[in-house]
């Protein structure tokens, strides 16, 4: 009866540790409005409020990339190329994670960073990355830590690519870029309604 009681017991802890992962690691319910994003996952808005403070980058932007690269999807990878339309291949990439960073590019960022712990699949980590990435987009190619189009174009080129101008001849890449740029927009004014609400409030505003 005793081994019982420690078995149920042991199942109940392992299965509430389990369900609780799924919440913290679960993308949210409503990825298109920035607002109930904030509201649902705890610490998410301080995460990106840091990265802002850090790369000077705009919230919108930084949210907006991510929403396009894995839809808030912890553990998102590049999908399976297809062997004779059929067969799952091998994946086109090693991205992984919101931030769809690469190895190596990941790698980058930890040492030029500091951040050296950092992983792909934790929001914070992965919305500094991102702030990084658009910070050193501005050095080395002069883009305007607005301007997320031009921004994504980069983002997905590389700056090699995007000194290039590789994307030219991806008309598909272009219309992404539009519309990372026009959900960014949208994310800001979205965020202009709720930023005071998302704030923590001390003791005497609650009274």
């Amino acid at each position: 009866m005793k081994v019982f009681t420690h078995r149920a017991r042991a199942l109940s802890l392992g299965l509430a540790i389990s369900v609780l992962s799924a919440c913290t690691t679960s993308p949210p319910e409503q990825v298109d409005n920035v607002c109930d994003i904030f509201r649902e996952k705890s610490g998410w808005y301080e995460d990106a409020k840091e990265s802002r403070a850090r790369w000077n980058v705009p919230i919108s932007v930084s949210m907006a990339f991510m929403h396009q690269e894995s839809r808030f999807v912890a553990t998102a990878k590049p999908p399976r190329t297809k062997l004779f339309g059929v067969i799952p291949g091998p994946r086109p990439s090693d991205a992984y994670g919101y931030s769809q960073a690469k190895n190596s590019t990941w790698d980058w960022y930890q040492r030029s960073s500091g951040n050296y712990g950092a992983d792909r699949d934790n929001f914070g980590d992965a919305i500094d990355f991102i702030g990084w990435y658009n910070d050193m987009s501005h050095q080395q190619l002069g883009l305007d830590k607005q301007d997320a189009f031009r921004l994504y174009l980069a983002y997905h080129e590389g700056h090699g690519g995007y000194k290039r101008q590789t994307y030219r001849s991806k008309e598909w890449l272009v219309g992404v870029a539009r519309k990372v740029e026009k959900q960014a927009q949208r994310y800001n004014s979205q965020l202009q309604g709720c930023s005071k609400e998302l704030e923590p409030r001390g003791w005497f505003d609650w009274w």
